[in-house]
């Protein structure tokens, strides 16, 4: 008898082994562009209320220090990253290119743009010729400001182009022009009442109204576990919508994470996302082919690619979660 109770407990004991087995989280790394910012704060809140879980993963959330998030993410080393459009285009562009495809939209429309100290009173980019312009060196860049110069007529190479990480207050010195993003750059302008000049490149040339950022996965992900991918994205999906609803109790999430900025600077630029997630969509992360296309089309036509990419080959929506 006792035999056959030791039997039955090992058997017991051995099916909840199994049963923990099955119930195991599924390890995923996610790899940011840069540093934790309020373009991220959905993530994060996804990680810090359960969101994650919840849904059967066990999510680490970790700055790119290696090398580039397309190529860690191509090759493996990360299951998800953030990216933008031109650098997904262009890693599909490459000789070998890399297997990696944008599946979510973080904002929904190009908040970025040039801006100039105001007391210089560069208003238009017709003020750019003869000026100095400090970036970071990216591919888009010189293709960018050659295209809106000579679409005013202007001649480009009069521009000194200089890459800087300087402070804004090189805008009142030797710079005379930068490219910043609305929520984040110009944010810290305003708390510092820096007075800007801003010319949103999106006015300049529709197809500058492309996706930055995007959430981006390889082709390995998408075939062989797509339900993961679905199921990172609906978790994640849920942390931007309590990001869209309430902006400052999620600044304060993401200031756990990001302790090195002011808590006031995070809430402001929070809730002036809030809005722009979202914006002109009603499915969270959902993008559209005429935008791929069109920016596709510019770098084309500005010599960032030699031929045009089939915008399937670059994004997809059937990981997403359907509209509310």
């Amino acid at each position: 008898m006792k035999k056959t109770i030791c039997i039955l407990l090992a058997a017991m004991l051995a099916l909840a082994s199994l049963g923990a087995l099955a119930e195991a989280p599924t390890d995923v790394t996610v790899i940011l562009d840069y540093i934790p910012n309020t373009n991220h704060t959905g993530m994060y809140v996804a990680l810090d209320k359960g969101y994650y879980a919840d849904a059967g993963l066990n999510v680490e959330i970790i700055e790119p220090t290696e090398g580039a998030t397309n190529t860690l993410v191509a090759v493996g080393k990360g299951d998800f990253g953030i990216a933008y459009q031109e650098d997904v285009t262009l890693a599909r562009a490459m000789d070998e290119p890399l297997p990696i495809r944008a599946i979510a939209a973080l904002i929904q429309h190009n908040t970025s743009g040039f801006v100039s100290w105001a007391g210089k009173n560069i208003t238009s980019v017709r003020d750019f010729e003869g000026k100095t312009y400090a970036g970071w060196g990216g591919p888009g860049e010189e293709a960018v400001l050659r295209a809106v110069m000579e679409a005013e007529g202007l001649d480009f190479s009069t521009l000194n182009m200089v890459i800087s990480e300087g402070s804004f207050t090189a805008l009142e010195k030797d710079v005379d022009l930068m490219w910043f993003f609305e929520a984040w750059d110009m944010v810290t302008c305003q708390m510092n009442n820096f007075e800007l000049n801003y010319i949103p490149v999106r006015e300049l040339d529709a197809r500058l109204d492309y996706y930055t950022p995007v959430i981006i996965t390889n082709e390995a992900m998408i075939a062989e576990h797509p339900d993961t991918v679905k199921a990172f994205l609906e978790a994640t999906r849920r942390g931007y919508m309590d990001a869209i609803a309430d902006p400052a109790g999620c600044a304060a999430i993401l200031n756990k994470y990001a302790p090195d900025y002011d808590l006031q600077f995070l809430t402001v630029s929070q809730e002036y996302l809030a809005d722009k997630y979202m914006q002109d969509t009603d499915r969270w992360g959902e993008m559209k082919q005429s935008v791929w296309d069109g920016y596709t089309d510019f770098m084309v036509e500005y010599g960032m690619l030699d031929a045009p990419i089939a915008a399937d080959q670059l994004y997809t929506n059937d990981f997403l979660p359907e509209a509310e």
